[in-house]
C-alpha cells in the first residue's frame, strides 16, 4: 500500500458543497487505471477547508468507489481531539491507512508534533502515514523526529516533501533519513517535479497531485523508476516540465490541476473552495494549450 504511485485526487466543489458526481468520477479513474493507492483528502483534497461530517462522507465516498484499491484517508486538523475524531470516522468509512500532517496555528515545537503522533498512533487499528509538508504546516521536521516517530506503532511511511534535484544529493538525503528509521517503514517523495529523481534515490512510494488527475502519465513514470529504467522515468517526467513550469508560476500544483480538471469536464469550473481560486482567463490558456502539447492521460 505504501509503495508505487500514489494518486491524490480532487476534491471538486460546486455552488460551496462537495461535488459528490465529480468526486466520485475521478475516484472511479484512479481505480479503473490501476493505481497503487488512493490518498483522499490530501491538500489537493482541500482537506482544511472541509467540515467533519464533508469529510467523512468522502472517506465514504471514496472507499465506496475504489473497488480493490487502498484507500489512504487525510486526518489532519489544528486540534488532537479533531485529529481523533477523524481517525476515528475515516476507520469506520473502511480506510486502509490515515495520513496526518502537522497542522498549527501557533507554531509547533517537536515536543508538541511528536506527542500529536505518539497520541493519535496509540489511538489507530490502521497504518499511518507520516505527511511532511513545511510549505503548508510551516513546520520543519527533522530526521531524528522522523525517526523518533517511526519507532511509534502503527506508523507505516514518511511523505516527505522534494529531494535534492541533483540524483546524488537526493541518494544521500535518502539514504541518510533510511538509517534513522525501520526497515518496513517506507520513504514516499511528494513535490511532482522531483518524484522520478526521489524515486530513482531510492523512495518505495510517489505521493502524487497529477497521478490524481493524469494516472496513466504518473504511472508510466512510477512503474519505469521501479524497473530500474532511471533514464526512462527522469525523461518522462522532463517531458512534464511545461507543466512542472506552470506549478511554479502559479504557487504550487492545486490552482493548476483544478483548472486542468475544469479544462479536462473532469469537475465543474470553479471547483476550488472559496476563496481559492483557478488559473485567470490567460492562465487558463496557457495551461490548456500545454494539456494539449501534452496529450496528458
Amino acid at each position: 500500500m505504501f509503495s508505487g504511485l500514489s494518486a491524490f485526487p480532487l476534491t471538486p466543489m460546486q455552488h460551496g458543497v462537495v461535488d459528490e458526481v465529480a468526486f466520485i468520477r475521478l475516484i472511479e479513474r484512479l481505480a479503473d487505471a490501476g493505481v497503487d493507492s488512493i490518498g483522499a483528502l490530501g491538500s489537493t483534497g482541500n482537506y482544511a477547508y472541509l467540515t467533519r461530517e464533508e469529510r467523512a462522507r468522502i472517506a465514504q465516498l471514496a472507499e465506496k468507489h475504489a473497488g480493490d484499491i487502498p484507500v489512504i484517508i487525510g486526518i489532519s486538523a489544528l486540534s488532537t481531539r479533531d485529529v481523533l475524531a477523524l481517525a476515528e470516522d475515516a476507520q469506520k468509512a473502511g480506510a486502509s491507512a490515515v495520513l496526518l500532517a502537522p497542522m498549527s496555528y501557533q507554531p509547533l515545537s517537536e515536543e508538541e508534533v511528536f506527542g500529536l503522533y505518539e497520541t493519535v498512533a496509540h489511538n489507530l487499528s490502521v497504518p499511518l502515514c507520516v505527511y511532511d509538508n513545511p510549505r503548508t504546516t510551516h513546520f520543519e521536521f527533522s530526521d531524528e523526529l522522523h525517526g523518533h516517530i517511526a519507532q511509534l506503532p502503527n506508523v507505516g511511511s514518511i511523505k516527505i516533501p522534494g529531494v535534492p534535484a541533483a540524483p546524488d544529493a537526493a541518494s544521500v538525503r535518502i539514504e541518510r533519513l533510511r538509517t534513522l528509521i525501520p526497515s518496513h517503514i517506507t520513504i514516499g517523495i511528494s513535490g511532482d517535479p522531483l518524484a522520478a529523481i526521489g524515486m530513482n534515490a531510492g523512495c518505495e512510494a510517489w505521493y502524487s497531485v497529477i497521478g490524481g488527475l493524469f494516472p496513466q502519465t504518473a504511472l508510466a513514470i512510477t512503474r519505469a523508476s521501479q524497473a530500474g529504467d532511471t533514464q526512462q522515468a527522469l525523461r518522462l517526467s522532463e517531458r512534464l516540465n511545461p507543466l512542472w513550469a506552470l506549478f511554479s508560476q502559479h504557487g504550487g500544483s492545486l490552482r493548476v490541476i483544478a483548472t486542468a480538471a475544469e479544462l479536462q469536464g473532469l469537475a465543474a469550473s470553479p471547483c476550488l473552495p472559496l476563496p481559492l481560486q483557478g488559473l485567470d482567463k490567460k492562465g487558463r490558456q496557457n495551461l490548456a494549450r500545454v494539456l494539449d502539447e501534452l496529450s496528458l492521460t
